[in-house]
């Protein structure tokens, strides 16, 4: 102001009482100017009539006239110093529409002429009597917006039918029976809406954060399984002859592959899941930035049709599955088995170890155990009773092999059991498919839905059910079978509890339906020979 009004100052447009540009000057006779506020109130009072500035002594009171000429130079000095202080339009501002030049900030819009103004440009709405009578608002560049295109009102009411904004004679007219509520009762509803639609977008972003961790939990249980399998590979393979480190580098190989395909499958999943919270991120940002306008308006008409959370993955299903090298290594040196067997007794007992973690908790059904079998009270335990009993008929129960399956069934993934089997002379334990023949004879083999061990007590051998029959070494008594299934990768492997070792594993196995675990206990003979139970037991946490 001190600035405007240096300037004003030296062209002798400021009065000499209120030190400010002139209104409404009047001039003296002796020559001076002054506001006519001003000097009139100098002279109330005083008893004798002076200049103020000259001093000179007028005889009667003047009869001041307005100094037209000073007048007008006033004005255009007020106009401009009323322009230097008011403030220029910022980015986020809604702009004078009248400013030609730098254009100020608006101070107020008017729904009648649909023009925004600056302090300045509004003097007139409030001087003229016509231009009082205008609605004027807080300035907003959205005029045309807010006012019916249709009937030139203001857009005050919402259309719960046609979920639009509507101006009163819109009520009347193209919605006369439409319900129809206030613009701030919709907001309310529409806002509470968005804060529900946030919480679930950043629910939905918590459960990809979380399935990130999930799947890096895998991967490094799959790098420490990795790790594992390689360094038990190198202690038996390193004291082999030097025509097997081949076979060594091969096995590593094989084995870094998977690892490799594993890693790049988690990583493809943890990008997707990272691109998916960017996307709901800047979703939530949206949601964040909408939900704290206090534009009625604006909210309504941006929510007309709220959009849904970008389409995501259903990751509830999705899982990072870890590569197997259960029996890896014994694959690679199958066609070595004679040479290394002594040295195949050495290998450590961490691959048994690795696939009893996937223990399930399984009980025999009674509905498809044949009427010789007894089955424990807990479906724990099965023996051959010797003669048949009466039964309920049930589809599902076999009436030719002395077999029971599993009340539980499994159709993906990993699972094991163990099975004891001590003092029994012949017994078949293994999976079969819910489809196998439960009331004919055929042979038990891959083919027919079984992957079974056959223990033969009179030839004292050990056999995988194949056609032909796969004969197993078998080195001592069996006190207890583990069996081993890995539904995706198509693996049955067995194994000598209580050796620590591997009997057999089938690999390459097509499993297109749900698998039973299964057993058959053979009969007893009269002597009493087989008649112990075949129990399923619990992996041994201590080994």
């Amino acid at each position: 102001m001190a600035s405007a009004k240096t300037s004003c100052a030296e062209d002798n447009l400021l009065c000499s009482i209120c030190l400010d540009v002139f209104r409404n000057p009047v001039s003296t006779q002796c020559g001076h100017n002054f506001c006519r506020t001003c000097i009139t109130t100098f002279w109330d009072k005083k008893q004798k009539y002076n200049c103020p500035i000259c001093n000179h002594l007028f005889q009667t009171r003047p009869d001041l006239q307005v100094n037209t000429l000073l007048s007008e130079m006033a004005a255009q000095c007020r106009t401009s110093v009323q322009v230097k202080e008011q403030p220029c339009v910022e980015p986020a501002e809604v702009p004078c529409d009248v400013c030609t030049g730098t254009q100020l900030k608006a101070v107020k819009s008017c729904l009648v002429c649909l023009i925004s103004y600056c302090q300045t440009h509004l003097e007139p709405h409030q001087r003229v009597a016509g231009l009082k009578k205008h609605w004027l608002v807080e300035p907003t560049d959205r005029l045309e917006e807010i006012m019916c295109k249709k009937h030139n009102q203001l857009l005050e009411l919402y259309c719960m039918i046609d979920q639009v904004c509507v101006c009163q004679i819109c009520t009347e007219t193209d919605h006369r029976f439409h319900p129809v509520v206030p613009l701030k009762e919709e907001y309310e509803v529409k806002l509470a809406q968005l804060g529900k639609m946030e919480a679930e977008v950043q629910q939905m972003i918590h459960e990809r954060k979380q399935k990130i961790k999930e799947i890096k939990d895998t991967v490094k249980c799959s790098k420490a399984d990795a790790e594992r399998e390689m360094a038990g590979s190198v202690q038996v393979l390193t004291a082999l002859m030097r025509h097997i480190e081949k076979c060594q580098e091969d096995l590593n190989q094989m084995v870094k592959e998977r690892l490799k395909s594993t890693e790049k499958q988690a990583e493809d999943l943890i990008k997707e899941l990272e691109q998916e919270i960017e996307d709901l991120t800047y979703r939530s940002s949206e949601v964040k930035q909408l939900s704290h306008t206090e534009d009625h308006l604006h909210f309504l008409q941006t929510f007309r049709s709220p959009k849904n959370p970008p389409p995501t993955r259903d990751w509830t299903i999705v899982e990072v599955r870890p590569p197997s090298f259960v029996g890896t290594l014994r694959r690679s040196l199958g066609q070595l088995e004679e040479t290394l067997s002594m040295e195949m007794k050495k290998l450590p007992d961490g691959e048994l170890k690795s696939v009893q973690q996937y223990e399930v908790d399984v009980t025999l059904d009674p509905d498809t155990a044949h009427p010789r079998l007894i089955l424990s009270k807990d479906g724990r335990q099965v023996h051959d009773g010797g003669v048949g009993k009466e039964v309920p008929g049930n589809p599902k129960r076999f009436t030719k092999y002395i077999h029971v399956l599993t009340r539980q069934s499994f159709s993906s993934g990993r699972f094991y059991f163990e099975v004891q089997s001590k003092d029994k002379t012949a017994w078949y334990i293994g999976v079969a498919k819910e489809s196998i023949d439960r009331k004919d004879e055929s042979l038990m083999t891959p083919e027919t839905g079984y992957w079974s061990l056959f223990l033969d007590g009179w030839k004292k051998g050990l056999v995988f059910t194949d056609f032909p029959p796969v004969h197993v070494p078998l080195r001592a008594e069996l006190q207890k079978v583990g069996v081993f299934v890995d539904y995706d990768e198509g693996l049955v492997s067995f194994y000598d509890v209580e050796a620590r070792v591997n009997l057999y594993s089938a690999t390459g196995c097509t499993f297109s339906e749900p698998l039973y675990p299964y057993l058959c206990p053979c009969n007893y003979d009269y002597e009493g020979t087989n008649s112990s139970p075949l129990i399923l037991s619990r992996v041994n946490q201590t080994d």
